[in-house]
């Protein structure tokens, strides 16, 4: 009788132990439910109707900038692919790749020598560091130089955790590219006059947009006044408008503005954005989107 009281309190031990350690169950025990499952029956014997897979997970996308050229000033560009943790790696590669056919087709281009290939990425208290193939260097004009600093310091510093570049190429760093001195950290501020009077960051070239279609970027323009017009496949103009940046005569302002369109069917159009000149009422720093205009 002693034992078997003595064998009570010590399972009783064990299992207060147990609870207080936040012990889960571990499953069920070896060989249960290792073969494959039958369907269950009914009381007839009649197998029950089974319930419906879940649906599949969609896949995390994420979309970054890209930033190339147009008529020698910087232009930006997007793209979305399925989610991966390194995005500013993988958002180099796509800018060293160059435009896709249809930017190049709107005679968006790149200033970074062909060839060239990232080989490192890290980032530090803000800085990130890149490390590139020599073919970056390979032509090393002022305008090549300026160009393609720009365009990675534009790209990399999209991202929160990145406010300047430090530039290595084969491990070495780089100092003076084309007579351009690389003092520290490059950051945008160094490259502001590599942007244009008027950049439109949306719609992409190549956008399918309906109405209103919403128009935004940043300029630098006479009254901050920016002029927008969507011409169809004809190159008739559909609709008309204007916004108004938050900053304009000699200091960089954003805009963003929705413009009402028709057209009877899907077809080729262009969005263009410009300012009007206060001396003759001419179109200047005209750009102009190509996209596809949806009824």
């Amino acid at each position: 009788m002693k034992r078997l009281i003595a064998m009570a309190a010590t399972l009783s031990a064990l299992s207060t132990a147990c609870a207080e350690s936040g012990a889960q169950p571990i499953g069920p025990a070896p060989g249960v439910g290792s073969e494959s499952p039958s369907p269950s029956t009914s009381p007839t014997g009649s197998p029950t109707t089974p319930s419906p897979s879940p649906s599949p997970t969609p896949t995390r996308t994420m979309t970054y900038e890209l930033w190339f050229n147009l008529d020698g000033y910087l232009f930006v560009t997007h793209r979305t692919e399925p989610f991966t943790p390194g995005v500013g790696a993988r958002a180099l590669e796509a800018l060293v790749g160059g435009p896709t056919d249809a930017e190049a087709s709107a005679a968006v281009g790149s200033a970074i020598n062909p060839g060239t290939r990232l080989l490192d990425l890290t980032i530090h208290d803000g800085v990130a560091t890149v490390n590139l193939t020599t073919a970056f260097t390979s032509v090393d004009t002022s305008a090549v130089a300026v160009g393609s600093l720009s365009q990675v310091v534009y790209t990399l510093t999209q991202f929160d955790s990145i406010d300047g570049v430090v530039f290595e190429v084969n491990g070495a760093p780089l100092t003076n590219f084309g007579g351009y001195e690389l003092d520290g950290a490059q950051r945008r501020a160094n490259f502001a006059d590599q942007l244009p009077f008027i950049l439109v960051q949306n719609p992409a070239i190549g956008e399918r947009v309906s109405s209103p279609v919403t128009i935004s970027g940043s300029a630098d323009v006479f009254e901050a006044v920016v002029s927008i017009a969507i011409l169809d496949e004809h190159g008739r103009t559909v609709a008309s408008s204007f916004t108004m940046a938050t900053c304009g005569t000699g200091c960089r302002g954003s805009y963003t503005t929705d413009v009402r369109y028709h057209v009877g069917t899907r077809q080729p159009g262009t969005i263009r954005v410009y300012e009007v000149s206060a001396k003759d009422g001419s179109p200047l720093h005209v750009v102009e989107i190509p996209v596809i205009l949806m009824p």
